[in-house]
């Protein structure tokens, strides 16, 4: 059977898109190549009737120019076609790609999405919301602490300037009326001592005061 009318497992697979472009491209450059040719059989055409006075072999030469020229043009029309089927297939092989690559990126946001779905499903807002209130009572708390720790004893709370400007005047008239401040005092010799004490002399002045005597 398989003899008779083939296996579907022999058959070629369809050419793709990309293929048909280098197909078209490589006939392009085939008849580039034949366009060339022809130029070359142009300019020596040329060259010879330009050798040549008008005559029967002048307009012979002249013909089959004119053959190879409108054998030429046949082939850039040709070429000119081939080139608007590559230009059109390659637009398509490159909204392909583009439409490819869109509904990749489309894959890759559903699955995204799906992802964040599953992990923000798993947070429970209520608890979090409960959370900052406890933290918000725990620095209440901590800071009701510190208060306590650093409260002052036996020390008003708010003392007034001019208060503590007219002491300080008060302290400075107790000198004045007394003589003098306690730094004052301190310089001043005990009573209990009946001389004053007597000022050393130096070695060198006593020897000094013994030689002028």
């Amino acid at each position: 059977m398989n003899r008779i009318f083939g296996s579907s497992a022999g058959k070629k697979p369809k050419p793709t898109l990309q293929d048909a472009i280098t197909s078209t491209d490589t006939r392009v450059a085939s008849i580039e190549v034949k366009i060339k040719k022809l130029d070359g059989e142009l300019m020596r055409y040329k060259e010879q009737m330009s050798k040549l006075r008008n005559g029967p072999g002048k307009n012979a030469i002249q013909q089959r120019a004119l053959r190879v020229l409108q054998q030429k043009k046949m082939y850039e029309s040709q070429m000119n076609q081939l080139a608007q089927q590559t230009f059109n297939m390659e637009s398509a092989a490159l909204a392909t790609e583009n439409l490819r690559n869109t509904m990749a990126t489309v894959d890759a946001m559903k699955t995204a999405n799906k992802e964040l779905r599953k992990q923000y499903g798993k947070i429970d807002i209520d608890k979090i919301e409960n959370m900052h209130y406890e933290l918000e009572d725990l620095v209440e708390q901590a800071n009701e602490i510190q208060e306590s720790l650093a409260r002052s004893y036996a020390v008003p709370d708010v003392i007034d300037e001019a208060d503590l400007e007219a002491e300080l005047d008060a302290l400075q008239l107790e000198e004045d009326e007394e003589g003098g401040s306690y730094l004052a005092d301190l310089n001043k010799v005990p009573d209990f001592v009946d001389e004053p004490p007597v000022k050393q002399i130096e070695p060198a002045a006593k020897e000094a005061v013994e030689t002028v005597e």
